[in-house]
């Protein structure tokens, strides 16, 4: 399987209600096998007196994810008899000791993961029979290190983003400038699994919205939030779209407002990318909305939007046919004309 390494993603939201479509599919004689690794817990482990040894047998152990984290986390080689890549983790291990032990009673029982995780892979084999998921990665590294991320062996996922709003780590200056408010209170277990399938996601049909105009992209990246719904149809809608629930009753409450200042306020086609930010960049609220209630990101809700009423309307097309049609027949097609 093509992979696209250390993906860094977009976290999720962390409250709302939504209520399974009647299409949602019986997986109930589907059996999946979810295989989940503690890398956290081995790396932080090592004896930082006998690194050699310890970091020889880690990348034993986890021969696949191993090179990847000391490559793209830690900025060395790996190798264990390396004074650079000792010294790199003997200091990381020491500086980010405290987080570590503080993210360990939060996932010393991680069933409960495991359990969502099977759920999820059972609408994704339905789907994708193909498709293989490989090894779930547990993963401590710096705070601006990915969330989730596909890696070789499967999908990455880094705990510093997942620990609960009210982490320590999370309120200091520092963290605060990197991830503000809007962001951070997202930073919660239950975005792991939604977290992991969007990564899966984007492996299967690796994202191609450069140069495309603001519309286009819009529809592009709702695209990702049509399939995610398919396949954690019993997850809240804030867990697909990264809003809170006040701003998604806002979105559905004025969906044919939200298009008409778009129609009036911008060109769709623009290829500006202060428009484009501006409709598909993270943020507080959308400039032009109300401040109070509209969330950031808001052109991807409304791509999400056409690609549903393009769904709805060829029911008779698979999920991967709509993933690969291009954004423009869906936008012509689906006649998206919200009131």
């Amino acid at each position: 399987m093509q992979r696209q390494f250390w993906v860094l993603l977009g976290c999720w939201a962390l409250l709302g209600s939504c209520s399974p479509s009647h299409r949602t599919p019986d997986v109930s004689h589907i059996k999946t096998k979810v295989t989940l690794a503690r890398f956290d817990q081995a790396f932080f482990a090592l004896d930082t007196t006998q690194l050699a040894t310890g970091l020889d047998s880690l990348a034993k152990n986890f021969s696949a994810f191993y090179p990847e984290y000391m490559q793209f986390i830690l900025g060395v080689s790996g190798d264990p008899a390396d004074s650079t890549t000792q010294r790199t983790v003997r200091q990381f291990i020491g500086a980010y000791r405290s987080v570590q032990d503080s993210l360990q009673p939060r996932f010393a029982d991680i069933r409960s993961i495991e359990k969502e995780l099977q759920t999820s892979f059972s609408y994704l084999q339905y789907y994708f029979p193909s498709y293989k998921t490989g090894t779930i990665t547990f993963f401590t590294g710096p705070f601006d290190a990915p969330g989730v991320a596909t890696v070789r062996s499967g999908t990455a996922v880094g705990l510093q983003q997942f620990a609960g709003s009210d982490f320590f780590a999370y309120q200091s200056a520092d963290l605060q400038t990197l991830y503000p408010s809007y962001l951070s209170r997202r930073f919660a277990p239950q975005y792991i699994v939604p977290g992991v399938i969007k990564a899966i996601a984007e492996d299967m049909f690796p994202p191609h919205v450069a140069e495309l105009p603001l519309v286009e992209q819009m529809v592009e990246r709702g695209k990702y939030w049509y399939l995610a719904s398919l396949l954690l149809p019993y997850h809240p809608d804030s867990l697909i779209t990264g809003y809170t629930t006040t701003q998604l009753d806002w979105c559905k409450e004025n969906e044919g407002l939200i298009w008409s200042h778009l129609l009036k306020s911008e060109d769709l086609n623009s290829l500006n990318p202060i428009v484009i930010q501006t409709y598909l960049g993270e943020a507080p609220f959308t400039q032009g909305l109300s401040q109070e209630y509209s969330p950031g990101n808001l052109g991807t809700w409304i791509g999400w939007q056409i690609v549903k009423k393009y769904a709805d309307n060829h029911s008779e097309m698979h999920p991967s046919d709509i993933m690969k049609t291009p954004a423009a027949t869906l936008l012509e097609q689906a006649k998206y004309k919200p009131k």
